[in-house]
């Protein structure tokens, strides 16, 4: 019940995360996610507060955690403290984009932000596979390929896409327009942008 167990030697979850147990860290992230949005909350500046929600960064850090998971040796390390890690620089970009934008500093998502790699290369696809997709699908390979892999989710993962990307919206928005709870849209959300991104690394070779 106690989530402040990353001291703790003898916790059974956490002796898995460090044996590169994907499953026991996907437990362990939602174990730690109360604790976890405490940490966002209290690193969020006052020019910040208002602007993001606190719940929209964590489900980021998640995303970034789930995919570099197996790239990093937590037999010394506390996986709590990688991932506040992860909301420092998530918090430095969001920081970043503020004050490179006039207005909108949550146009684009944050994993669309500073990563410039495959988080920000998944999103600038979603985006303009989800605005302009005629000319998504005859512009190049990666582009149809977003196209095609967008239009094989659910009609209600797109919607909660285009809401959430195109439209900008933060997780809790989206949540009211689609009727179901802030917690249950992020879910949803995740797993679309993770069929996405499964969806692409296949047909990458």
């Amino acid at each position: 019940m106690n989530s402040h167990q990353d001291s703790t030697q003898h916790d059974p979850l956490l002796d898995k995360v460090r044996q590169g147990d994907t499953t026991a860290f996907a437990e362990y992230l939602e174990r730690e996610r109360p604790r976890l949005t405490n940490y966002v909350t209290s690193r969020l500046g006052a020019a910040l507060r208002g602007k993001l929600e606190a719940g929209d960064i964590v489900q980021d850090v998640c995303l970034d955690a789930v995919q570099g998971f197996t790239q990093v040796d937590f037999s010394n390390r506390e996986p709590f403290g990688w991932l506040c890690h992860i909301v420092e620089r998530k918090v430095i970009d969001a920081h970043r984009r503020l004050k490179s934008q006039k207005r909108g500093a949550l146009e684009v998502p944050l994993q669309g932000g500073q990563r410039g790699n495959d988080e920000g290369d998944i999103v600038n696809l979603l985006v303009v596979s989800m605005t302009s997709p005629s000319q998504a699908f005859s512009r190049n390979r990666k582009e149809s390929r977003m196209f095609a892999a967008v239009a094989e989710l659910p009609p209600e993962q797109q919607t909660a896409l285009r809401l959430r990307y195109v439209q900008g919206l933060s997780s809790n928005e989206v949540a009211q327009k689609i009727g179901k709870s802030p917690g249950a849209t992020r879910v949803l959300l995740s797993r679309a942008l993770a069929q996405l991104r499964d969806a692409l690394g296949e047909d990458s070779n």
